[in-house]
């Protein structure tokens, strides 16, 4: 392998939000994880477009969102979302460019002609030592055949077993790794979530498969070192969304989509660790890679070239060892995201958008329940907080059981839109979207958001009920539709302003609002 080589290893946890000991949780064990941001860039900011595990891993290696590339939702069983066929993908761009490319374990996208992994090692197994161990495999394969690398490692990890509470801690061939002793009384309760005993059952688990994970990324780190590639390998390691918890994974709050992001750049002997501030999307890693490959898009030529929608991401190496916050003419400081699936069942289709202050969500099937994933729905920490006593509420006679400081009712019944100032309201609990001081915001952000579904071609951009993308062509011919999100069976017409004006209304579907 030539000196001057330009490597790249990509680290994906399963369902591991903020919970590590470098951002914060000081009652967990994840020195390795902590060593890797020693050495690197911790990414404080940092945020998937999606919080679903084959949509947000379509994104990571697409630079698409999920509306965009067509994994809509979940890729294994009876869900069997697909990427479509037109997309460029990280393993053909890179095959391109004479990279030995890889994936070992989880993969969880497809299909194989649209992700071809010239090493294709997909698994099951949380034994972080065989993991290793094939990776250990590729890097010699990559070494000897003298060629540059791009390797992803899909930890099963953290990711709940098929039991209500379990995470695998159980597996036969994982039994005799060591692990902490961690107590029920020393779990860290996350601020979206209820303290009650099922929960902290849960999670004594939940930290033993992050630390079994952190083992993992030690040996992995191991590997590189002991082949001397750890001089000229950019590793990443993020997570796919955030924790298997209600309130988290699914969502498109902070908890769902807030996630890790750490890199570890080759850099000079006197640079020292960097807390990176600065907003940064999923979407941005693969013009990231691309860019540590000392290649632009004009350089790449795969057969999707040219039919694969534009990516709008960025590289953030030029500002990887920023420690403030860059003013938006050098970064831009907001990220969009996009959800329409989890499972097949689990329709509930949404936009947002993240400021460095506000958080706005655009929730295009408000009117139906917010969906339980199924592994969610079924744990003993959700049937722990669903038959804990409800609290009443300050401004009404009904008790509601809450989910940390959330009610139950809002969690399952939102709005057409959600409004939140992070700086007061980090966990998303007030609804701005009512409040008069708050409209010219909503209409800025909701302006904005549209602007990115149409510059996005988002079928989901929804006006009077139906897509405003697809129904273009009959538009051209002269179909008028009105400037509102539903249709409203009491002013049906689009004629001669018996539509709904946005100046009428206090919500973008007034009179039919059920706010959450």
């Amino acid at each position: 392998m030539a000196a001057d080589s330009r490597n790249v290893v990509q680290l994906i946890a399963d369902d591991l939000g903020l919970m590590l000991g470098c951002y914060g949780l000081t009652s967990i064990q994840t020195p390795n994880i902590d060593k890797l941001a020693f050495q690197g860039t911790k990414f404080t900011s940092a945020f998937a477009s999606t919080a679903s595990c084959s949509g947000s891993r379509s994104t990571i290696y697409t630079g698409l969102h999920t509306h965009q590339n067509g994994q809509y939702g979940l890729n294994h069983g009876w869900n069997h979302f697909q990427t479509h066929d037109h997309i460029e993908t990280a393993p053909q761009i890179f095959n391109s460019l004479g990279y030995l490319t890889g994936i070992i374990g989880k993969v969880h996208v497809g299909p194989r002609s649209v992700y071809p992994w010239e090493w294709y090692a997909p698994g099951e197994t949380r034994d972080v030592r065989e993991v290793a161990r094939q990776t250990g495999d590729f890097l010699d394969a990559a070494k000897n055949s003298n060629r540059s690398f791009h390797l992803t490692v899909g930890f099963r990890d953290p990711h709940r077993d098929s039991t209500r509470g379990g995470f695998g801690n159980q597996d036969d061939d994982i039994r005799d790794l060591s692990l902490p002793d961690y107590k029920p009384e020393d779990m860290e309760i996350p601020p979206f979530l209820s303290d009650i005993p099922e929960l902290r059952t849960e999670l004594v688990e939940y930290y033993k498969a992050i630390t079994r994970m952190d083992i993992g990324v030690g040996l992995i780190m191991g590997e590189l070192e002991k082949r001397g590639l750890h001089h000229n390998t950019l590793v990443i390691f993020i997570s796919d969304n955030g924790s298997p918890f209600v309130n988290s994974k699914t969502t498109l709050y902070d908890a769902g989509v807030r996630l890790p992001l750490i890199v570890r750049c080759p850099r000079e002997e006197n640079e020292t660790s960097a807390v990176n501030p600065n907003m940064v999307s999923f979407l941005d890693i693969v013009p990231t890679c691309i860019d540590w490959a000392g290649q632009t898009d004009a350089d790449i030529a795969t057969s999707n070239t040219g039919t694969s929608p534009q990516r709008l991401g960025k590289s953030f190496l030029p500002i990887l060892r920023a420690t403030n916050v860059l003013p938006d003419e050098e970064w831009t400081q907001h990220v969009f995201g996009s959800h329409t699936f989890h499972e097949i069942q689990n329709y509930w289709p949404t936009r947002f958008m993240r400021t460095k202050r506000f958080k706005y969500h655009r929730n295009i099937a408000w009117k139906l329940d917010f969906p339980f994933g199924t592994d969610i729905y079924g744990s003993l920490s959700w049937e722990g907080i669903r038959n804990s006593a409800p609290v009443p509420d300050d401004e009404s006679d009904t008790p509601e059981v809450m989910i940390g400081r959330r009610r139950l009712g809002s969690y399952l019944y939102r709005g057409p839109e959600e409004l939140f100032d992070l700086e007061v309201d980090p966990e998303e609990i007030n609804n701005l979207a009512n409040k008069p001081e708050y409209q010219a915001q909503l209409l800025l952000m909701r302006r904005q958001t549209e602007e990115w579904q149409y510059l996005t071609d988002d079928v989901w951009l929804f006006k009077d009920g139906v897509s405003a993308i697809v129904s273009q062509g009959y538009q051209s011919q002269g179909l008028k539709l009105p400037d509102r999100f539903d249709f409203d069976i009491k002013r049906p017409g689009n004629r001669d302003g018996s539509h709904w004006a946005p100046a009428e209304a206090k919500t973008a579907s007034e009179g039919t609002t059920k706010m959450g």
